[in-house]
């Protein structure tokens, strides 16, 4: 999974990132300080995962990843090429959702771009240039369908929902909050490369004091709700400068500072959450000496297609999956003979759907 990290120059973006990876970012106050997009991995904190090396003590350990890319600042007037637009673009035509870092704190020690603190108008700023790239790139579309549609009528329904979608974007709005009315009107949409389609983390920069006073009255914080909430995108409060701090702490330190302020996780867990659920995204486990290690695959995979996670040959000879549930795995007191005693390792077949938490063992036969 890559995530795209993006946002208007000094809302605190590369600090952020710097935070959650630990990769060393350089961070400026200063417009384009990010030329090049910054790339960090960062892995998938899985209390499931570290249970099942606890039990088997495996040579290999190996969590899921996160690849997150720091993209440059945006200015009004990318998609025209301002500033370095067109690179904006490039780089975010390659990332699975973005995560759009939004300043809400105040002070005159970080110097916004546009001169005032105003979530709204960052948030259009960006929008409105993905948008103008995407209306561009239907308009085309739209232009080859008009001339099929000529000699197949067929296609006219391609036509009408193109307008539509065209209309959409140029009242302001995201591809994503377009009506779909049929399966139909979605294969266009997804099959259409809109940047403004990619499902968005709004991530609210705040400051120590506002994130740790509360959410409630938080003007910034509740405009950039209202945005998320039209727009059917997630909100993540965050404050980077704790974030900067949890990244210098070991892990006892980190869950004291932690319990310190109120919170269960970092920023860092709750991102990861959002952008699992915002992707329909789930893991399942394979557990033994050799390695324990956790797969991600979107929610409704079927047993053959997981099993060519790991190589295709598993999924082109696929026979069967043995699964147990983690929870049951547990139960059993980490034991594969006591959980098969007990009847709870299943033999699924071509057709199982995957859960998530599930421990599998493939077989197969090329």
């Amino acid at each position: 999974m890559k995530l795209g990290m993006v946002g208007l120059p000094n809302v605190g973006k590369s600090t952020l990132f710097n935070a959650i990876t630990n990769a060393g970012a350089q961070s400026a106050n200063y417009p384009f300080c990010t030329i090049e997009p910054n790339i960090g991995m960062v892995s998938v904190p899985d209390e499931r995962l570290e249970k099942l090396a606890e039990i088997y003590q495996p040579d290999k350990f190996t969590p899921a990843v996160i690849e997150f890319v720091d993209i440059a600042g945006l200015v009004k007037g990318a998609s025209k090429g301002e500033g370095l637009g067109n690179k904006f673009l490039s780089n975010i035509r390659e990332v699975d959702a973005i995560v759009h870092v939004v300043r809400c704190f105040e002070g005159t020690d970080i110097i916004h771009v546009e001169g005032s603190i105003d979530p709204a108008r960052d948030i259009e700023t960006i929008n409105l240039e993905l948008i103008l790239s995407d209306i561009e790139i239907a308009q085309r579309r739209l232009d080859r369908a008009k001339k099929a549609v000529k000699g197949d009528k067929s296609l006219q329904a391609e036509v009408d929902f193109l307008e539509r979608l065209i209309a959409h974007l140029e009242n302001g709005q995201p591809a994503r909050s377009v009506e779909i009315t049929d399966d139909s009107q979605e294969a266009i949409l997804f099959d259409t490369p809109l940047l403004s389609l990619k499902p968005v983390i709004y991530a609210c920069n705040m400051s120590e004091e506002d994130f740790t006073a509360g959410l409630d009255d938080n003007a910034h914080y509740n405009t950039v709700k209202e945005i998320a909430e039209r727009e059917k995108a997630e909100i993540l409060p965050i404050c980077a400068a704790i974030e900067a701090e949890i990244s210098s702490l070991d892990d006892d330190e980190k869950i004291m500072f932690l319990e310190e302020l109120g919170l269960e996780r970092s920023g860092l867990d709750r991102m990861i959450q959002k952008c699992y659920h915002l992707l329909g995204l789930i893991s399942y486990l394979t557990a033994g000496k050799p390695e324990v290690r956790a797969w991600t695959i979107t929610a409704g995979t079927k047993a053959p297609q997981a099993a060519g996670k790991i190589h295709t040959d598993f999924e082109r000879g696929f026979i069967r999956a043995e699964v147990i549930a983690y929870d049951d795995f547990i139960a059993c007191g980490g034991s594969m003979t006591a959980a098969k005693e007990k009847g709870l390792v299943r033999s699924e077949g071509k057709e199982y759907v995957m859960n998530d938490g599930d421990i599998v063992l493939f077989r197969f036969n090329v």
